[in-house]
């Protein structure tokens, strides 16, 4: 473009000449904070606490070596992770159907395409093991089962002869918990009972924190409820007050646990959290019971389904929602693949979304078309859930379980010293050992897992110096009759607990004395009621 006298506009200007590795750096640095930063870099310079300041730079400078660290390391990443695209705009993906998938993939991958049919005591809940390695059934009429899906192999089988609502996995695929009629009861690999939870009554949901070795249920009494699998204790026991809950889910990236319930509002808890504070954040999510949530796993995006037949896209860090879709029914079920791929189950259907939120964009756009479907065969579907490090989805439905294919939804690069599918039975004991070692205390789940605590490191005389010398000084009179609020009685008690310690300070004497008053005070009311009455009736006086 040239103007009037000839001169050449140039849109993008470079105003500062800069050598060619330096704006390579630039961009590395960009590209490196944009994948794997955690938000925006704090201003240092308008900080004007100098010692704050120091320690900011200092944690700036390690976040961008570690974002840099993260980036030079995908040349070492070898799988790579396809999708199904179409040839033409008027092609669409959600059309293909599994027999076409199943014919376009390997025999191995074909092998992973299969159906369970269990139509006489369904319908099915499930969950797939850490490794993705193990999968463990569990039907409504008390139908238990553990199986090495890959290869077909059978590992237990029993009937419970009652209601099942739930089953989990534990650390390792050797112990599951089952939620039952009544109790919540811990089995081993081969199938027999270890331990019978009683504090755990009519459990409907369960959740596992891995690194934190902790059960949660939720059940019909609306208690939330946290149980050390590797102790044994009740860590802590939460009122939710909301009734009979709707769903349960748990964030991957913080180990905080999600609550949805039938007034349409979801509630975030940890074991620090308690029933008269109530929870971390309350959340007005659906205009009606919330059936089902998942969060992706680094904790920043949640979708939500409810009785509304509406679905939600929500952004955990602001709390804000993203975008809103509809469902033809409302949706039982909800699963977010490790590639952020989404599995949607309602009615007989199950619909898979690719794209419904990207990490890196600053607005979220409106996904018009589902990525595949599945369904549409009668069999009512129960749960959604994704393999781990599998292109694998499982369904839960009332005539048996289905394994189908996703291509694009599982992780390629797999990180074995995290969790390891081709584990032997002594590299298995060794990770329990070392989880155990390495096993994270309950107060430290937070919504940032990444604060821990300071230690405060000033000296007495420090502490005395920085106290504020214009308050009152606490009377200590004052503060015994204010811990004994209520009946004279209670006063007495609290008094006599006081004189029962063998600590003589200022506040032992100020007891006494008050005591004292207590005693003469009886005595005067009686001398009172002696005179009221006469020697005759005097013996008839109430004692106190």
């Amino acid at each position: 473009m040239e103007t009037d006298n000839g001169a050449r506009v140039v849109e993008r200007a470079r105003t500062s000449l800069l050598p060619k590795h330096e704006r390579e750096k630039r961009r590395r640095e960009k590209e490196a904070q944009r994948d794997y930063g955690r938000g925006r870099r704090v201003n240092t310079k308008t900080i004007k606490d100098k010692k704050l300041r120091r320690n900011l730079q200092a944690l700036e400078t390690k976040n961008k070596a570690a974002a840099l660290k993260a980036k030079d390391a995908e040349i070492l990443l070898q799988g790579t992770s396809g999708y199904l695209e179409p040839e033409t705009e008027l092609e669409r993906t959600y059309k293909v159907r599994q027999d076409e998938i199943v014919e376009n993939v390997s025999v191995a991958t074909a092998k992973k395409r299969f159906d369970l049919t269990l139509n006489e005591l369904g319908p099915y809940v499930f969950d797939y093991s850490r490794n993705g390695r193990d999968l463990l059934l569990g039907g409504r009429k008390g139908h238990i089962a553990s199986m090495d899906w890959r290869s077909g192999k059978l590992n237990c089988e029993f009937q419970v002869n009652e209601v099942v609502r739930d089953v989990r996995w534990l650390h390792t695929n050797q112990y599951m918990a089952v939620a039952q009629k009544k109790n919540v009861y811990i089995y081993d690999g081969s199938g027999v009972e270890l331990h019978c939870l009683n504090q755990h009554r009519e459990v409907s949901h369960l959740e596992f924190l891995p690194y934190h070795f902790l059960l949660a249920t939720l059940g019909a009494s609306g208690f939330l409820k946290y149980q050390d699998v590797s102790t044994g204790q009740l860590v802590s026991e939460i009122a939710t007050k909301l009734g009979p809950p709707a769903s349960m889910a748990q964030n991957p990236y913080n180990a905080v646990c999600f609550t949805g319930h039938n007034n349409g509002q979801i509630q975030l808890w940890s074991p620090s959290c308690s029933s008269s504070n109530g929870p971390l954040v309350k959340l007005l999510a659906h205009r009606g019971p919330v059936r089902a949530m998942s969060i992706d796993r680094e904790g920043r995006y949640m979708v939500t389904t409810g009785q509304d037949c509406k679905m939600g896209v929500w952004d955990i860090r602001q709390f804000k929602m993203v975008n809103e879709y509809y469902t033809r029914q409302p949706a039982s079920s909800v699963a977010i693949s490790d590639r952020n791929v989404t599995a949607v189950g309602w009615g007989t259907h199950t619909t898979m979304w690719q794209g419904l939120f990207t990490k890196h964009a600053a607005e979220q756009t409106k996904v018009q078309s589902p990525y595949l479907t599945w369904g549409g065969e009668g069999r009512r579907v129960e749960r959604v859930k994704w393999c781990p490090l599998e292109d694998v989805l499982g369904i839960g439905h009332d005539e048996g379980f289905s394994s189908i294919i996703v291509p694009g939804a599982g992780e390629p690069n797999m990180d074995v010293m995290e969790v390891n599918p081709f584990e032997t039975v002594k590299e298995r004991q060794d990770s329990e050992v070392r989880s155990l070692l390495n096993k994270l205390q309950p107060e430290m789940i937070a919504l940032d897992p990444t604060f821990i605590g300071n230690l405060d490191l000033r000296s007495e005389e420090q502490r005395q110096t920085e106290r504020d010398l214009d308050a009152k000084p606490v009377d200590v009179e004052t503060e015994i009759r204010k811990k004994a609020r209520g009946k004279n009685s209670a006063l007495q008690r609290y008094l006599r607990k006081q004189r029962a310690k063998n600590i003589i300070d200022e506040k032992r004497l100020k007891v006494d004395e008050i005591w004292k008053e207590q005693l003469e005070q009886k005595e005067q009311k009686k001398k009172e009621k002696e005179a009221e009455l006469g020697p005759a009736l005097a013996r008839f006086a109430k004692r106190d």
